[in-house]
């Protein structure tokens, strides 16, 4: 069984996303976690636009990535430039991948538009993640 963590800078939105979509995808072949370098607590558009798609993330908990040092993960994921820089350091033969997505925290605009930009983000995930298990988690 493959460990993964996805690290952002707050663990509310991009991680999120990740993280339910690699649980997704991996289905019993990954633990799968997510944290930020610090906690912003799970962003409400987030739920939505995963259930939107089917995926309940609504039970996830927004958690600091030192509560999970001792985890001996196969990957690290970073899917923002700040959690790249200033992720800590994995012991062990971490695999570490890097994919900077747009915060759809920070869209303006109406409602409307800002629901489309964490619509973007999420698909824009959901592909990645998608690959990602199928070229890491072969059988």
């Amino acid at each position: 069984m493959k460990n993964i963590l996805v690290l952002c800078t707050g663990n509310s939105c991009r991680s999120q996303i990740a993280e339910g979509y690699l649980r997704h995808f991996a289905g019993d072949k990954a633990n799968i976690y997510s944290a930020g370098i610090e906690t912003h607590g799970v962003n409400p558009k987030a739920i939505q636009v995963m259930a939107e798609d089917s995926i309940d993330i609504s039970k996830h908990t927004s958690n600091n990535v030192d509560e999970y040092i001792s985890i001996p993960f196969d990957y690290v994921i970073t899917v923002c430039d700040n959690a790249n820089e200033a992720c800590p350091f994995f012991p062990g033969n971490v695999g570490r991948f890097h994919q900077n997505f747009p915060d759809p925290a920070k869209a303006s605009g109406d409602a409307k538009q800002v629901m489309n930009e964490f619509r973007k983000v999420r698909d824009l995930i959901k592909a990645y993640a998608k690959d990602f298990i199928a070229s890491c988690l072969k059988p």
